[in-house]
């Protein structure tokens, strides 16, 4: 475990952003931290990078009680950019690897690669105000992982980025956790928590709602709904639900619940009058199991 939250709250005014949220963030993955718009996400954030502290609780990076020590070893992209936009891009990022203890020479070195994988080889002098949004936003990616923290925390690291850039980004961040980093993960892109996060933590209203791994909370939220796809009609008994059935390109679609029956006794229902031609379970998505907490 590399990081461990105790009953973290804090107050701003009358506003309470955090009400004792506890968790912990698995060494090696990808954490996802979601919640809506005002939830407390990026209140639990800053105090992890300590920008700001937390009014009650504690928190631990590597079994260590948070402190200045820990900042080199932790990597953050926030979500409000901050690029000095009357810099080079290459003189930029060599300040801002230098600040985090790296040598000139390392930094020169790393930079070469990174800016090779991030395919901004002709960037290097450059002013960031003359970068479009995107291109600002691989800059800024670059000095968040180049001193090679354990903890990265990205916060929508996907904004402004066209579909073949977001991929190369996906592909880094993935080629980070193979490498060994821990990434904490803060978005509102349910798509992207599907394809990268092997952990999901949701906080709404200041409180965590939510806490497990990815695949075991879609289990816990299945709905015993399953699409058949068949030649022709079927009818089933009182112990399924037949939720929606339509024609489509010759193949009749029928989304059935199981009610207090099983698979097989559907399946054996069913096959004498009609051709199966397609069965599945329809397991949530996590933008489906997100709404419904959310809502609920």
């Amino acid at each position: 475990m590399i990081l461990k939250i105790d009953k973290v709250s804090k107050q701003y005014a009358n506003h309470k952003a955090l009400d004792q949220v506890s968790l912990e963030v698995p060494k090696g993955g990808i954490l996802g931290l979601l919640g809506p718009n005002g939830a407390g996400k990026t209140s639990l954030i800053r105090i992890i990078t300590q920008i700001t502290a937390a009014d009650e609780g504690e928190i631990f990076f590597e079994n260590e009680k948070l402190a200045p020590q820990h900042i080199g070893k932790i990597g953050y992209l926030p979500e409000e950019r901050g690029l000095y936009k009357k810099m080079q891009v290459g003189e930029q990022l060599m300040y801002l690897a230098q600040l985090k203890g790296l040598s000139a020479k390392d930094a020169k070195e790393r930079l070469k690669d990174w800016f090779h994988r991030m395919e901004i080889r002709d960037w290097w002098a450059k002013n960031v105000e003359d970068l479009s949004k995107g291109m600002q936003q691989k800059v800024q990616f670059i000095a968040t992982v180049l001193h090679q923290p354990e903890l990265i925390i990205l916060d929508e690291p996907f904004t402004g980025f066209d579909p073949v850039n977001a991929g190369i980004i996906k592909d880094e961040i993935l080629k980070l956790k193979a490498s060994g980093c821990t990434i904490i993960f803060s978005t509102h892109r349910m798509e992207s928590v599907e394809e990268l996060c092997d952990h999901i933590v949701l906080i709404h209203k200041s409180k965590k709602i939510l806490d497990g791994k990815k695949n075991d909370i879609k289990k816990q939220h299945r709905t015993h709904t399953y699409l058949l796809e068949t030649d022709s009609e079927f009818g089933i008994n009182h112990h399924f639900e037949v939720l929606s059935s339509e024609m489509q390109e010759g193949v009749v679609k029928t989304y059935v619940k199981i009610l207090n029956g099983s698979i097989n006794e559907l399946l054996q229902s069913i096959i004498p009058q009609t051709n199966l031609i397609g069965f599945r379970e329809v397991v949530p998505s996590m933008n489906d199991i997100f709404i419904n907490l959310v809502k609920n």
